[in-house]
């Protein structure tokens, strides 16, 4: 899987144990909703600006965020 992959990866399932739904993320993290739902589904590159307003709407920090065994993974690249 591609970094933007597992990044999407980690953004939803930080969400989901959260009870939050893509809009209230969107809202919480001054994003479009449509621009979460393409970087969930790992269509859409995402900055590290970005990164850190989702990590602090879902009240985590980065190191947290990163936390997560898939970034431990090679990348494959497209």
């Amino acid at each position: 899987m591609d970094v933007k992959g597992k990044i999407g990866q980690r953004i939803k399932h930080l969400r989901d144990i959260s009870s939050m739904s893509q809009k209230d993320l969107a809202y919480s993290a001054d994003l479009d909703r449509s621009y979460i739902a393409s970087v969930e589904n790992g269509s859409r590159n995402i900055s590290i600006v970005n990164i850190e307003k989702i990590a602090t709407a879902l009240n985590v920090t980065l190191k947290t965020f990163f936390d997560y065994d898939e970034f431990d993974k090679p990348t494959t690249s497209h």
